[in-house]
């Protein structure tokens, strides 16, 4: 079992990390520098599941690892204003 563990935004990622998975969080990081977010008081989170890492921010970005393909995988949360083309919620229908 390996357990899991949490780090600073901009800090040294657990060196259990594959290195494409490490780079994509360097990816992020500077992407979010670029954007000039504040991220203080951001971090990351470390879990393995099956054996295999899964990286998330706290802004709910995710990096996911194939083995076999030796590849990262980010998933970025989308905020989108909703248009005539989104199904209402159920519970707001009347």
């Amino acid at each position: 079992m390996q357990l899991g563990t949490r780090w600073p935004v901009g800090g040294d990622a657990p060196d259990s990390l594959p290195e494409v998975v490490a780079y994509a969080v360097t990816t992020v990081e500077e992407e979010l520098i670029a954007l000039d977010v504040e991220t203080t008081s951001w971090r990351w989170t470390l879990t393995w599941l099956e054996g295999r890492p899964v990286v998330e921010l706290d802004d709910g970005t995710v990096i996911r690892y194939n083995p076999t393909e030796d590849s990262a995988t980010i998933t970025q949360p989308v905020d989108h204003e909703p248009d005539e083309f989104d199904e209402p919620e159920r519970f707001d229908e009347q």
